[in-house]
């Protein structure tokens, strides 16, 4: 179904990567890949690859179900030699149309060699299936031998096709020999069963020895693919029965192999052939977007006219490289152009000809020096499109390290993915175009020299080229007359299939007037009858053509064929005109490589330019994400910023017990520990100095002061909380002389106080207005430690002018 909604919706919707863009990728089916790199894939912007891989499947899903068949029973036999022929169909489809339909090189599996094999196989085992049919049937041996003998055929057909090329799993080749010899054997078999029974009793042991040195063949080799144990032991109990009659009771010679009469053939499979729609009850998802049944109407018929011309232009291509191929493994034309032996060849001269017009090794020169300039082009914008990436990116996990869970958006890296993955393709592009670069540089360094020589003058050529002395016989012989009258003809049919090609083309005929003709005249439209018909008047007179001129290179290849064998034993070989004719030969290969070279570096060329147009794309895209993110990021900064503002700059700590003075005067018991004020710890900052001890204000001391011994720090109050403000001072104890607010001190000392394991430094008083030993504003701290609680037996140090003070802090001396 979902291949008839391809077809269907193909002529309605421009799928072209132009219009309406849609990439479909497919991987090999028979790549089983790497240990570092996956299957080999290939992705096109064509509804034509969709279709052909799809149609693959189809095949590969039919061939499945057939192969899962029960062959016991008439049922399963019909079924699987129905999907069989179905798959079969799939693959010669697939044959015939995959180069038209892709425009490019396919990937292995849908390749034309390939599939052509795959139908092949289908084929076979269709016929082994109707073989089996008759087998079951109990049909006539002499009928039952000839589908034998068929199926072996074609199993033998696909084995040669595929023997020597790494297209299809490396299993399949034992499969299909072991499956060639136990066909053949039944046939053998089935053949001296017929011999028996008209009185050859030599024939019978003939071919029941053949067969059994086929089925021993399968158990030596293929034992581990095919059981013939059940083969081999019918076959050796007719064997050794016909031996015994034949030694005690008939006598008959036994013939030799060669001299056994070949076993008939009949073929009862052929390809099914795909007509859309493949299933049963289709319907069309995008029926309701064509307005009129005309429309659908001329939508298949062009299927039917494409269908139609890929197909004749296809078989048209196949025959040229055939004939071409044909052409270069005989050396002709050179060949016969060469008699003199001491000219150069006329096509030898065309070649070279052709590629000084070109512009000889100076356009290949030029082409490839520019190369990597386009490709650096590229590579440079590819990189700076990255590097916005990695710098954005790496910006954001420095902020969202620092910030942690205030950080609060999408990271850049999942943000980053899609456009990763479109630079890694492009870069991957890239890589494989400088691959190919590197194949055509090499390729050309290697046939540099022969092309450097198809460019020189005809006399420097000829000189270049070493003369031989050929039989006077050829000159004017009636083989070579023969010989250059068949390949004129043949490039009169190469020339013909041309102008037949673009006359297949251009033909363009409006289907619209008669579907809506045949509409208002019977309310429906009978399509595949008018499309048949007019297609027949259109198109007909082409077909006949390209048939006709398929059938003429025939019969020309095998002339020409015939005629060279006859020229290659007039023609005499000797050293000289064997190194000769390797010369030419050269050049030849030369102008091939050459031409091949030119097409390859322009396309090279084109691919560069066309990428240079892609990436400022990609590059834009990149810029723009970027430019959003930080965007983003200085909004998110902002906010940040204003939120830390906001926050408190210290917690709410209570006051020290001496500056909680009560209403009646009273001051509080002071508690028996002291104990110390809060302490902020910042991660990597330095702590500050300690703070030196405050200054003796007068000779007049407070109660606590008093009463301590003298040289002995007194036990501190409660520890004073962190000043509010800068100047702000604490209220006076009780009974003790309070300082002017604004009278400074005349001096500030700092005298070494002892300190003891279980007490502070000294004793906490009372802090005169404007004084303020806690602002260590510097720091940019909530609040600072307090400087007075130093470690048992550790000596204060000198710390520098802290802003506050009202007046000059004045040295001091740490204890000794």
């Amino acid at each position: 179904r979902y291949y008839d909604q391809l077809c269907s919706i193909e002529p309605k919707f421009p799928f072209s990567e132009n219009q309406v863009c849609v990439t479909f990728t497919w991987k090999d089916a028979f790549d089983k890949g790497s240990l570092f790199g996956g299957s080999a894939k290939l992705a096109l912007a064509s509804l034509g690859y969709e279709k052909t891989c799809v149609l693959f499947n189809c095949g590969a899903l039919a061939s499945q179900i057939a192969a899962e068949q029960n062959l016991d029973n008439d049922e399963g036999l019909k079924a699987a030699a129905k999907h069989y022929q179905f798959a079969s169909g799939a693959f010669q489809h697939i044959k015939d149309t995959v180069l038209s339909a892709l425009n490019r090189e396919p990937t292995v599996d849908i390749s034309p060699d390939t599939v052509g094999t795959l139908s092949l196989i289908m084929l076979a085992q269709a016929q082994e299936v109707f073989f089996l049919k008759a087998t079951r049937d109990k049909m006539k041996d002499g009928i039952i031998a000839k589908l034998a003998n068929q199926a072996a055929d074609y199993y033998g057909d696909a084995y040669k096709q595929c023997q020597y090329k790494d297209t299809l799993p490396k299993e399949v080749f034992p499969v299909l020999a072991a499956k060639h010899c136990i066909m053949q054997a039944n046939a053998e078999y089935h053949q001296s069963v017929l011999a028996k029974q008209q009185k050859k009793f030599g024939e019978e042991i003939g071919r029941l020895q053949h067969a059994a040195d086929l089925v021993k063949t399968v158990a030596s080799r293929y034992d581990e693919y095919i059981n013939v144990k059940d083969l081999v032991d019918k076959i050796n109990r007719a064997l050794t029965a016909a031996k015994k009659d034949n030694d005690f009771i008939y006598h008959d010679r036994v013939p030799d192999l060669k001299d056994l009469e070949s076993i008939g053939k009949a073929s009862l499979v052929k390809s099914t052939p795909v007509v859309v729609p493949l299933s049963q009850k289709f319907t069309d998802l995008f029926e309701k977007m064509v307005p009129l049944q005309v429309q659908q109407s001329v939508s298949v018929y062009n299927q039917r006219k494409a269908d139609l011309v890929n197909r004749s232009i296809a078989q048209m291509r196949e025959a040229t490289n055939l004939a071409n191929g044909v052409l270069a493994s005989l050396n002709l034309p050179a060949a016969i152009e060469d008699v003199s032996g001491d000219t150069v060849p006329q096509s030898i001269l065309n070649k070279s000809k052709s590629v000084i017009e070109q512009g000889g090794i100076q356009t290949v020169d030029q082409l490839i020096k520019d190369l990597p300039e386009l490709l650096q082009r590229n590579k440079e914008i590819l990189d700076e499109s990255l590097r916005l990436l990695d710098e954005e990116e790496n910006t954001d996990n420095d902020l969202r390290t620092k910030f942690k869970e205030r950080w609060q958006r999408t990271p850049s890296n999942e943000l980053y993915k899609p456009l990763r993955t479109e630079g890694a393709n492009y870069h991957n592009i890239l890589n494989k175009a400088v691959q190919a670069d590197g194949r055509v540089k090499e390729r050309y360094q290697s046939h540099r020299d022969t092309i450097a020589l198809l460019c020189k003058p005809e006399s420097e050529l000829n000189a270049a080229i070493p003369s031989a002395n050929p039989a006077k016989t050829l000159q004017g012989s009636e083989v070579v007359n023969v010989l250059r009258t068949l390949l004129a003809n043949l490039d009169e049919v190469k020339k013909e299939r041309e102008q037949l090609e673009n006359d297949l083309k251009s033909v363009n005929f409006d289907m619209t007037s008669k579907f809506l003709t045949a509409l208002a005249q019977d309310g429906a439209i009978n399509e595949e009858a008018i499309s048949s018909t007019e297609l027949d008047r259109i198109y007909g007179s082409y077909v006949q053509k390209v048939q006709e001129s398929l059938k003429t290179q025939e019969e020309i290849l095998k002339n020409i064929q015939n005629a060279h064998q006859d020229f290659s034993k007039m023609k005499q070989s000797n050293n000289e005109s064997n190194l000769r004719e390797e010369v030419l030969k050269n050049l030849a290969v030369a102008n091939d490589n050459f031409v091949e070279l030119v097409a390859n570096l322009k396309e090279g060329t084109k691919f560069y330019n066309e990428l240079t147009e892609i990436l400022p794309k990609f590059q834009n895209k990149c810029s723009d994400i970027v430019f959003a993110r930080k965007t983003e990021r200085d909004e998110l900064l902002k906010d940040l910023q204003q939120s830390i503002a906001r926050e408190p700059s210290a917690p709410s700590i209570p006051l020290p017990t001496y500056q909680t003075t009560s209403a009646g005067g009273t001051k509080p018991a002071a508690s028996s520990t002291p104990t110390p004020a809060p302490r902020t710890m910042v991660g990597t900052k330095p702590q500050p100095p300690a703070r030196p001890p405050p200054p003796v204000i007068s000779a007049a001391s407070s109660p606590s002061s008093a009463s301590a011994p003298s040289g002995t720090a007194a036990p501190p109050a409660a520890p004073p909380a962190a000043a509010a403000a800068p100047a702000a001072a604490p209220a006076p104890t009780p009974g003790a002389s309070a300082p002017a607010a604004s009278t400074a001190p005349s001096q500030a000392q700092g005298p070494p106080y002892p300190t003891y394991p279980g007490y502070p430094g000294y004793c906490q008083m009372p802090m005169p207005m404007a004084y303020n030993p806690y602002m260590y504003g510097q720091y940019n701290l909530p609040y600072a430690p307090s400087p007075v609680y130093q470690n048992p037996g550790q000596a204060p140090y000198p710390a520098p002018q802290q802003p506050g003070y009202p007046f000059t802090q004045q040295p001091f001396y740490p204890q000794q």
